[in-house]
């Protein structure tokens, strides 16, 4: 898994995955992966999948030609609301994208340290 940051100023974690290493054989089958991992955790709450593959592609955006299919699984740890600010960084998501040969498992950094480990849990299972 990598660190990296996005536009000078999103902190994103990054796995790459090699298809002929992996059970999964799609996106669809990691979001099924994802929305176990959430509805096992006490107080994760599954939200959607956002088809953002589809999405784009319906309204003539722009897609990366190595792209096969993206989506993203949407859910929120919010146990709390401590102030208004707060909101601004939730829900979560985890997207997954599928390329001719491998898929990517991208997040962005949880501002709550205990939540972020989750998710790199979550992913690094899969290595």
């Amino acid at each position: 898994m990598t660190k990296s940051i996005l536009l000078d100023k999103y902190p994103i974690y990054s796995l790459e995955l090699n298809k002929n290493e992996r059970k999964e054989k799609n996106v669809d089958e990691f979001v099924e992966y994802f929305v176990q991992m959430i509805e096992q955790h006490p107080i994760a709450t599954n939200i959607a999948i956002f088809d953002h593959f589809k999405h784009t592609k319906s309204i003539g955006g722009e897609i990366n030609e190595d792209i096969i299919d993206a989506k993203n699984v949407v859910f929120c740890f919010g146990a709390a609301i401590p102030n208004s600010k707060i909101l601004a960084v939730r829900p979560r998501s985890i997207g997954i994208v599928e390329f001719k040969d491998s898929f990517s498992i991208e997040f962005m950094e949880a501002p709550n340290p205990k939540l972020q480990e989750t998710m790199i849990e979550w992913v690094m299972k899969l290595k």
